[in-house]
């Protein structure tokens, strides 16, 4: 962790889009050895740590190019607010209207210790894979705290 970030303050962008009638989000599943088996819960709005001193908005759309290896859309953002999932970290958040191609992203790496104690360390992609989710859905596969993200931006469109 680089100087002046705190690992539980994030920034992220829920990208929309209504396809065939049904609105739809983006969400992105974690990389690495850890997240292989796990399904619902786990999947994630594209999402990471941000420094001090850096606009938490300017840090979302730069997680978002990080993990889908392409830069957001531009346009007019909802501000979804703050959650606090689980484990006390705290996800600060924006919706955007747009489309991409899921199959297409490539995600940036890290580098951990695998297998555990072996004294190898092999690369990961931060997010093996992206996937668009009708909302009934996403809410069954996302962080269970990140829900409220995806209630938050329906409310705000039904509006």
């Amino acid at each position: 962790m680089s100087p002046g970030q705190s690992q539980n303050r994030s920034a992220g962008l829920l990208l929309y889009r209504s396809g065939s009638g049904e609105r739809e989000v983006l969400l992105v599943h974690p990389g690495g050895p850890f997240w292989t088996r796990r399904d619902q819960g786990a999947w994630s709005i594209p999402k990471g740590v941000y420094g001090r001193d850096e606009e938490p908005l300017k840090a979302a759309r730069r997680e978002f190019e990080e993990e889908l290896g392409v830069a957001p859309p531009s346009g007019e953002v909802i501000d979804l607010g703050e959650i606090t999932q689980k484990g006390g970290k705290r996800v600060r958040a924006w919706a955007l209207a747009g489309d991409l191609d899921a199959s297409q992203a490539k995600s940036n790496t890290f580098a951990v210790e695998w297998p555990p104690r072996s004294g190898q360390f092999r690369q990961f992609p931060e997010v093996d894979r992206a996937e668009w989710f009708e909302l009934a859905a996403a809410r069954e596969k996302i962080n269970a705290a990140q829900a409220e993200l995806i209630d938050r931006l329906e409310a705000a469109l039904d509006q």
